[in-house]
């Protein structure tokens, strides 16, 4: 078992002579991809019973999730959690500020896998600059659900939005049309290894991030065109109903110590 990875700049405080390691592809195989590797290796059983059964199990899964039951596969457990805060036992489910997420953990046979993958450091990445890392704040979600109006933040390297063209910016870009893409129009924080603001309605359920700037890694000289920085990673957007941000919502805004380090 082998993972290969790539090495990015760490802009965290005190922390410049050290890398970020991150997978060198994105690589994602379906339920049928897999199942076509099972056949491959040379399994009995019918290829088109094999997946057809996987995807029944996958299906009541996701059933016995939504009705709040963990989900032990032996390899990692998958847990419903509703997420924010309650003021009293009687206020109603709010799927706004209560979203339902479902977390990923893994189990001790996984662990005791990961402990025989060999991982095999590629080289550096270039410098153009890398989204690392999207967490919706408010639902607690990692580089995975996001809920339209609530905050987020994008952590990586050169990605400050830096620039006069008007298409510099952060953009929700949907997989299947990115001409419907979405750009963010409140930004809170900006800074060469964090972005914060507000999450954008996009109507697309499963969206890449492109960050598109004219930042070239120092202030005094920009790029004529714009460049994209693109996740290799795709968010969804929750299918719960949203708002927009009103003015009472406390938005995240960096402390004065938090400029200074960067962080």
């Amino acid at each position: 078992m082998r993972i290969n990875i790539m090495l990015y700049p760490n802009n965290t405080a005190h922390a410049y002579d050290r890398y970020i390691a991150r997978t060198s592809q994105d690589l994602s195989l379906s339920i049928d991809q897999i199942c076509a590797v099972i056949k491959s290796r040379g399994c009995d059983a019918n290829y088109d019973n094999i997946a057809e059964n996987v995807k029944a199990f996958f299906d009541e899964a996701a059933y016995q999730l939504c009705n709040g039951y963990t989900v032990n596969t032996g390899y990692f457990s998958i847990h419903p959690c509703v997420c924010g805060t309650f003021e009293s036992a009687k206020e109603p489910h709010n799927p706004v500020t209560n979203p339902i997420t479902f977390r990923f953990r893994a189990k001790a046979k996984l662990r005791r896998l990961a402990e025989q993958i060999n991982v095999v450091i590629d080289g550096f990445a270039n410098g153009r600059g890398h989204i690392h890392e999207f967490i919706d704040l408010d639902a607690e979600s990692v580089n995975d659900i996001y809920v339209p109006g609530n905050q987020f933040i994008i952590s990586g390297y050169n990605i400050k939005i830096a620039g006069d063209n008007p298409d510099t910016g952060v953009y929700f870009v949907p997989v299947d049309n990115p001409r419907a893409a979405a750009k963010v129009t409140d930004i809170t924080e900006n800074s060469i290894s964090r972005i914060a603001g507000i999450a954008p309605y996009v109507g697309s359920s499963y969206n890449r991030l492109e960050i598109r700037t004219q930042y070239t890694g120092t202030s005094i000289t920009k790029l004529v065109i714009p460049r994209t920085i693109c996740s290799n990673f795709i968010v969804e957007e929750s299918r719960t109903s949203w708002r927009q941000p009103c003015q009472e919502k406390q938005l995240y805004r960096p402390s004065a110590k938090e400029k200074v380090s960067g962080l």
